[in-house]
Order: C-alpha cells, then sequence, then structure tokens
C-alpha cells in the first residue's frame, strides 16, 4: 500500500485534520470503498446514496488530511477524478515530545544490512522469493544474498547493525538529545508458539539500553505484509516495539526501564552507531528473535533509528 502516516504531538494541525477525517460514518464509508478500488465521486455518491455535492465534500476533507488521493482520467467527455486510499496505516506518538519535531535525522536500515550476528538453531533469513539458502544453517547469515533478507530468525543470540551517524554531516555542530529505536519483533521457536516469552535487549554503542520481553512467536494469522511464498505453519508476525534513550533514562514503550542515558552512548565519538538486539545469555526467557522487515509481517518498516538533536553552532 502507499504508505504509513506517523504523527506526534508537535503535529497539532495534521493531528487536527485526521481526528477531523475519521470523525464521519460516511468518510470511513468512503475510505471503504477507495480500499477495494479507484472510485469517481458519482459512482461513491451512487453507491452511498447521497448527492454528488455532499460526496465531494467529504473527499476534500479526506484529501486534506492525505488519506485519500486522486488521479485524472481523461475521457471522450472530459476529464473525470478517481480516488483511492492513499495510506494504510496511520501511527500518532503520544510519548514525550521534543521542543522542534523537525530536529530530526532518521535511518531505515534493512533487515538483511546487519554486520554482525550470532546465531543458532532454529535460524534462517528469506526474502519475498523464499527461503536464502537453507534453514537452521548458521553459515546462510554470511551468505552475499543475506543483504537481501527482510525476515531473520534465531532461537537465541543477536543481530548488529551499524548505522551511520548523520549528526556529523549536518552543517552545524549539535548536541543529540534523544534516539528512538522502533522495529517489528517476536520470539522463536521451531514453528510457532504463541505463548513464548523471550527477553530481546537493546544495546547502542555497547551500552544496555533496555529489554523488551516478547510474549510469544507468532503464527496463528498471517501477516499483513508476507508474500506468497511466506507459507502458513510459521511464525507470522511480531509486535512493534519502542526503545528510546534520551536526557533522563532509558525506556521501552514509554515506560523508564534503566539509567543509560544519552551522553552515555558517546554518539559524537564516531561516524557510526552499533545497534545490537537478542538474548542476553543470562535473560530470564532466552525465547529468540525474529525480525521482520517491511515486506514481512504487519508493520511496513524496517529498522528504524531517529535521532533527536539541538543544534549549538555552525562548523567553522
Amino acid at each position: 500500500m502507499a504508505r504509513t502516516i506517523r504523527l506526534n504531538l508537535a503535529q497539532e494541525q495534521e493531528l487536527a485534520a485526521i481526528g477531523k477525517a475519521l470523525s464521519s460514518d460516511w468518510r470511513i464509508r468512503i475510505l471503504r470503498l477507495c480500499s477495494r478500488q479507484k472510485m469517481s465521486i458519482a459512482d461513491m455518491a451512487k453507491e452511498l446514496r447521497i448527492p454528488p455535492s455532499s460526496c465531494a465534500m467529504h473527499v476534500k476533507i479526506l484529501v486534506d488530511a492525505g488519506l485519500l488521493d486522486r488521479d485524472t482520467l481523461q475521457g471522450s467527455r472530459g476529464n473525470a477524478q478517481l480516488c483511492y486510499r492513499n495510506a494504510d496505516r496511520i501511527d500518532i506518538r503520544l510519548m514525550e515530545m521534543v521542543e522542534r519535531a523537525d530536529n530530526i535525522v532518521s535511518v531505515e536500515m534493512p533487515i538483511g544490512a546487519y554486520t554482525d550476528c550470532e546465531v543458532h538453531a532454529t535460524c534462517g533469513i528469506a526474502n519475498e522469493a523464499g527461503i536464502i539458502g537453507m534453514d537452521d544453517k548458521e553459515e546462510n547469515f554470511f551468505l552475499p544474498e543475506h543483504l537481501t533478507a527482510q525476515i531473520a530468525w534465531t532461537s537465541s543470540g543477536y543481530l548488529e547493525y551499524t548505522f551511520p551517524n548523520r549528526l556529523l554531516s549536518l552543517p552545524f555542530k549539535c548536541r543529540p538529545k534523544q534516539v528512538m529505536v522502533s522495529m517489528e519483533i517476536c520470539s522463536e521457536t521451531a514453528g510457532y508458539k504463541e505463548d513464548w516469552k523471550s527477553d530481546l535487549t537493546l544495546f547502542l554503542n555497547g551500552r544496555d539500553c533496555g529489554t523488551y520481553r516478547s510474549m510469544g512467536d507468532y503464527g496463528a494469522r498471517r501477516g499483513k505484509n508476507n508474500p506468497i511464498s511466506w507459507v502458513s505453519g510459521r511464525t507470522q508476525y511480531g509486535k512493534l516495539a519502542i526503545f528510546e534513550v534520551n536526557e533522563r533514562g532509558s525506556f521501552v514503550g514509554g515506560v523508564r526501564v534503566g539509567d543509560t542515558t544519552i551522553e552515555d552512548l558517546h554518539l559524537m565519538d564516531a561516524h557510526r552507531i552499533l545497534l545490537r538486539i537478542g538474548n542476553k545469555p543470562d535473560a530470564k526467557y532466552v525465547g529468540g528473535l525474529n525480525l521482520f522487515g517491511r515486506q514481512f509481517g504487519d508493520y511496513s518498516q524496517d529498522i528504524i533509528m531517529n535521532l533527536v538533536y539541538e543544534e549549538t553552532m555552525h562548523r567553522s
């Protein structure tokens, strides 16, 4: 589908537009119609049994909110506008706001772009075409094709990624205030098991930034984004885990879980940021890891790292 709309509490006008767009039963019905196929205002009005002028008003509100878009179709009797749904998901962040929402640099890292790993059977990687190599072969994680992986799994261990430190590319000196990481993850066992806990810890530059407890290896239904090649009976989707480190400590899902602060990460000391996700050897639940990319699971994203900063002075 087209895209995910991501909002936070600093985006008051956008939030108000989304709220207005979804506050009408008629507009929700229009979204349903446009989810199936592109439709003209005349056809929608006929389907809903409302005046075309009323339908046009509802469509304008949905377009203004970014939920619908329009294509112009040229015909023998003139031009017609066909409406279609422009987003498949809305994520509204209700966690701590930053002073200036534009002071963010973001990197989305593909699942297969890991630079180090420790994996143990059951383990594997796959892309939209299918399994890369074979199941439960640790050496397959080092095949050149691993860069195309859209899902990776291991019964214990970790995956590590090297992110570029884009703060050092800014044309001015700055001070990092917050780092936010989001990823779709779940536990890992043979097949799947809905009740299978796993304590998954995020490390940034070697510092423990909090543990997310996955409650299961989810496979009872298909993931919303899974390709046809991905058969049932395997892990299908995960949950969106959100980690955050700021000046007050480290947070998981908005809950403070540790004392690691943004200063402890020493972000400005290197051109790269190391991110590791997996089970600590002494974790209470060593239940493995599934990590989903944008073409698998329920969320159309890879691993997203947002760095929030404040400008201090221009570089000389």
